[in-house]
């Protein structure tokens, strides 16, 4: 049986439509859908400083090793953003400051990692958008243990395919297939055009559960039957 299983580089995301995703918030993206947000326990270890947006690259190891991480970094590309399941473990850091240096050298995105890091101060240093389960002074070693590159995993509790568009914020990570991104940022910009139209109305008094509908739903709830 194979140790190791490599699936096909993803194609890139069109720049185009890189842009487009750019500009908008992932909480605008969750106002409208629910699939494919990483769970929020994976939380930021450097925060962004604006929408990120790449393509997904997979890896997948396990327990104590970190072999095919290493080998896999040799092959991301500017633009892609690496996640990483570490199918369980909880306990093991397979990424501290000289593997992020690699990954930010080699001109990744960022990394949503489901599992510790350590070495944060390093991390911090490098200025690399980065998600972690936590952090860990216990490492992994290159024991050959095997694992997936560029094949679909589980991260943050969401399915990840190699070439699914990622965007990522402040506010968390949503992972959303190719086939529907062209909808989605579509819905998603048309929405931002339309965020804060009512600031100027709830300044002058009005009521925000009056201008959103949510008075009147309450309202008629109440009513006697």
């Amino acid at each position: 049986m194979k140790k190791y299983h490599i699936g096909s580089v993803p194609k890139q995301v069109d720049p185009e439509l890189i842009a487009r995703f750019e500009s908008v918030e992932v909480a605008t993206i969750g106002h409208f859908r629910h699939r494919g947000f990483v769970h929020h326990s994976i939380s930021p270890v450097v925060e962004p400083g604006r929408t990120l947006v790449g393509t997904a690259v997979t890896v997948a190891i396990p327990a104590t090793d970190s072999t095919l991480l290493h080998h896999a970094i040799g092959f991301i590309r500017p633009g892609d953003f690496l996640f990483v399941d570490r199918l369980g473990d909880d306990r093991h850091a397979c990424i501290g400051g000289g593997v992020a240096f690699a990954i930010k050298t080699a001109g990744a995105v960022g990394v949503v990692l489901d599992g510790p890091c350590t070495d944060v101060e390093e991390i911090l240093e490098l200025d690399l958008p980065f998600w972690s389960r936590g952090v860990s002074g216990i490492t992994t070693r290159l024991n050959d243990l095997g694992g997936s590159l560029n094949l679909p995993i589980s991260c943050g509790n969401v399915p990840v395919l190699p070439g699914d568009i990622v965007v990522a914020d402040a506010s968390g990570i949503v992972v959303i297939p190719i086939d529907e991104a062209d909808e989605v940022v579509e819905e998603a910009i048309a929405r931002q055009a339309r965020a804060g139209r009512n600031k100027h109305r709830i300044e002058a008094g009005e009521k925000l559960g009056d201008l959103s509908g949510a008075s009147r739903l309450v309202a008629a709830a109440l009513e006697p039957k």
